[in-house]
């Protein structure tokens, strides 16, 4: 599977920086292929975890729709937008994931990626007190895994600019 080469090159972020973004954002944006050939693109709270990005879903809907037309997606996170007014621009950092989706069936592994996402937006909670809002939910919960087969990183040329200062 070919990837295009990002054009400007000098903006690319290293994968450490890529890692840290994924772990830190709190919600993306998933492009899937959606309803009549449109573009589906959902905002989304989602778990990154060793080359996999986790999301919770409902049964069904567009989004379970979309995944069972096509696997393939795409996820979108951004780290940082300060517009400029000045300099009529915007310092930007922006990540952008490419993978397969798949909706986990397993039980077992639908409950090890609830409980990643549990821990992320409720790290103080109790194992407890995580438990008990899971079971409530179990029921109707779907759980969604895709896996990364390319992921790229981009920020504006002078966040770029201060990086390579940095590193100097």
């Amino acid at each position: 599977m070919m990837f295009r080469d990002m054009r400007r090159k000098r903006q690319a972020l290293p994968q450490q920086e890529i890692t840290d973004i994924l772990r830190r954002g709190t919600s993306g944006v998933l492009a899937l292929w959606g309803d009549n050939g449109y573009p589906y693109a959902v905002p989304i709270s989602y778990v990154y975890d060793g080359g996999k990005i986790y999301f919770h879903s409902a049964k069904s809907g567009h989004k379970i729709d979309a995944i069972q037309r096509a696997a393939k997606a795409s996820f979108c996170v951004i780290d940082k937008d300060l517009i400029v007014p000045a300099e009529y621009t915007t310092y930007f950092r922006s990540v952008i994931a490419f993978g397969q989706i798949r909706v986990i069936e397993d039980d077992g592994e639908k409950r090890a990626a609830i409980q990643k996402l549990a821990i992320k937006y409720a790290p103080k909670d109790t194992a407890a007190n995580r438990d008990t809002a899971i079971n409530r939910e179990w029921k109707p919960l779907c759980m969604l895994e895709m896996t990364i087969d390319h992921v790229t990183g981009k920020e504006a040329i002078e966040l770029a600019r201060e990086r390579q200062k940095s590193n100097h």
